[in-house]
């Protein structure tokens, strides 16, 4: 047994080989030995792209280390290629001397002409500088399945878990949890269930007895806070923040959504927790999504709705409509590659403007970004606090990238969470005994919450301009401008943390400003150059709008700021007209996230040059 102290593997193959269950099943089992893990899955738009092609390729790439890791890797160690076209669509990032398991019953005269091999890689010298092992994963599967009573498809279907079974042997996973998943996904055809359990142990026995692989692997697990863990997507913990924020707040929570990729996991998960106040309405489209979700928040209960970009353009005219009658209401943005359909499974960073900006007239709302799949739990509760307290929309900004990621959770302590709990208006406010439906709380600048029906606090809504405190529709030009900006006041006046600066030695002179995904690659490089003796200092941003109250004062502390995205420099150009700095971006859209070599990289360079 040789033991590692860090491995990267990618699954990869058709959209039908089942690489994005194989890579979670991976991941489940390596969680459960208590490594620190994180995942990158990718896969086409396509719900079946032409088989055996390019387009057609979806891989899952997970890291898990015997320490705290930020990035699932910027290379694999392994590549298991499932066909020709996995072969060479990742080849690429595979460095030479890396391990290859590639399934040969693939590399037929026709597959390779699919993809444009003139020869087979595998009897060429081509993949001279991998190590290689030949395996017929699809006739080994089918051959150990012989006796099964399932079809030739359906036992050809089965190679995945041959694939998982040898992984598991080789770097020595459990595998209890995957036999229990195998009886429950396939619990209605009981010889499925048998076919793909057999699968398994015959991909785990090839391993165990055949002498192409030398040596087996172990990764012990990662030095970790004592507590409840479990392995979590983004889009689930994001979810689940959510249910958090409506039980701390003694609130019921409506979500509006209609399905959009990459943000339908949320409504699929929250549409379980009926049990704990939670309603979920699928709606005809985007804007009737929001609509309900804004109807809820008049009626007293946390509105949300969850989308992606696309969804947020057509929702503009109604958060407009939630920033007049100042309501609390949650817009979950999960970004992805655009513009226009664009690249729906990959990830951008490219709404931030939109967040921003992106709505008729002076519409200002608060806008929180979640940096890490385990942070979309915390990112959510805070958007909720601010949309309860403030009586706010709220755009919280996810992306693919950490929607589809996973890292291991450390489930919290439900009293260590804020207390979310608002009062609604219970009788009249003003002195001469009326009921002012705009009469501010002096602190927050909020308005009343006053729940339709309760006696005493009828009251107007509508999009048309309201006058101050009585609410009645007003055309006075001197009673618009002040209520543009009281409402502007109202965001700036929101209460966030201080930006918090990890700069060691407080030496350094280059200052790396990120926000949203960017934070594992970025903390991935600042912690490789710290390492190599090279000073960097990195901060986050959470709050958007509004930024928090120290960030010019950090920014002017340091001879350069660089700020990596995943646009064409969204935050950089806010950066350099609020604090007049002029900032480094350092930008990409390729629809994948950064590598921290590729960063590290860069910021030493920059470094040099100061």
């Amino acid at each position: 047994m040789h033991q590692l102290d860090r491995v990267v593997i990618r699954f990869a193959g058709d959209s039908g080989d089942g690489m994005q269950l194989t890579g979670d099943r991976f991941t489940s089992e390596t969680a459960q030995l208590g490594n620190d893990i994180s995942t990158l899955p990718n896969f086409p738009a396509e719900i079946r792209a032409p088989a055996g092609t390019l387009p057609g390729v979806s891989s899952f790439q997970v890291a898990f280390a015997d320490y705290d890791i930020l990035t699932p890797g910027d290379a694999p160690n392994v590549l298991v290629a499932m066909n020709p076209a996995a072969l060479k669509a990742n080849i690429a990032d595979l460095p030479k001397g890396g391990t290859i398991i590639v399934n040969t019953d693939e590399f037929t005269k026709r597959n390779l002409a699919k993809v444009g091999y003139d020869s087979n890689p595998l009897e060429d010298d081509s993949l001279a500088g991998w190590d290689v092992h030949k395996v017929g994963l699809t006739s080994m599967t089918v051959g150990a399945l012989a006796e099964h009573p399932v079809s030739k498809k359906d036992a050809e279907r089965a190679k995945n878990m041959f694939a998982l079974g040898l992984l598991s042997w080789l770097y020595s996973r459990p595998h209890e949890s995957t036999m229990a998943f195998l009886e429950k996904k396939f619990a209605a055809r009981p010889e499925l269930v048998a076919a793909n359990k057999a699968a398994f142990n015959a991909g785990w026995n090839f391993g165990e007895t055949t002498e192409g692989f030398a040596v087996r692997y172990e990764v012990p697990p990662a030095q970790m806070a004592p507590g409840n863990y479990r392995n979590i997507t983004g889009n689930t913990a994001l979810a689940l923040g959510l249910v958090a924020a409506g039980v701390k707040a003694k609130l019921p929570v409506l979500l509006g959504a209609y399905p959009i990729t990459p943000a339908s996991d949320i409504l699929h998960e929250l549409s379980k927790h009926k049990k704990l106040g939670v309603t979920t309405v699928q709606a005809e489209d985007e804007i009737a999504a929001i609509g309900v979700a804004l109807g809820a928040a008049y009626g007293g209960a946390l509105g949300i709705t969850t989308t992606s970009g696309p969804g947020v353009a057509l929702k503009g005219e109604t958060i407009s409509l939630a920033v007049a009658l100042e309501l609390p209401l949650v817009i979950v943005d999960v970004q992805r590659a655009g513009p226009s359909t664009g690249l729906p499974t990959k990830t951008e960073q490219a709404d931030l403007n939109m967040a921003l900006f992106g709505r008729h007239g002076e519409a200002p709302v608060a806008v929180v970004a979640a940096q890490s799949p385990v942070d979309c739990f915390h990112a959510a509760i805070e958007a909720c606090r601010i949309a309860l307290k403030y009586r706010t929309p709220v755009i919280l900004l996810s992306d693919g990238y950490v929607a589809n990621g996973s890292e291991p959770w450390l489930l919290p302590e439900i009293s260590e969470l804020p207390d979310l709990r608002v009062e609604y208006a219970s009788g009249p406010n003003g002195e001469d005994g009326k009921f002012y439906p705009y009469l501010r709380d002096p602190e927050t600048m909020a308005r009343p919450w006053a729940v339709p029906g309760t006696p005493g606090l009828e009251h107007r809504i509508g999009g048309l301009e309201k006058a101050d405190k009585t609410g009645d529709i007003s055309y006075d030009p001197a009673n618009h401008d002040f209520m543009v900006r009281t409402r502007a006041a109202r965001i700036e006046a929101i209460d966030v943390p201080d930006v918090e600066v990890e700069d060691p030695s407080g030496e350094a002179k280059v200052l790396v400003l990120g926000w949203g995904s960017t934070y594992g690659p970025i903390g991935a490089a600042s912690r490789a150059l710290r390492q190599r003796g090279v000073n960097v200092a990195q901060a986050h941003l959470r709050h958007l709008n509004p930024l928090p109250k120290n960030l010019g004062e950090v920014l002017a502390s340091y001879d350069k700021v660089v700020i990596p995205e995943m646009n064409l420099g969204q935050l950089a150009h806010v950066i350099r007209a609020r604090f007049l700095i002029d900032v480094v971006g350092y930008n990409q859209v390729r629809g994948l996230p950064f590598t921290s070599t590729q960063l590290e990289t860069m910021l030493e360079e920059v470094i040099k040059n100061v």
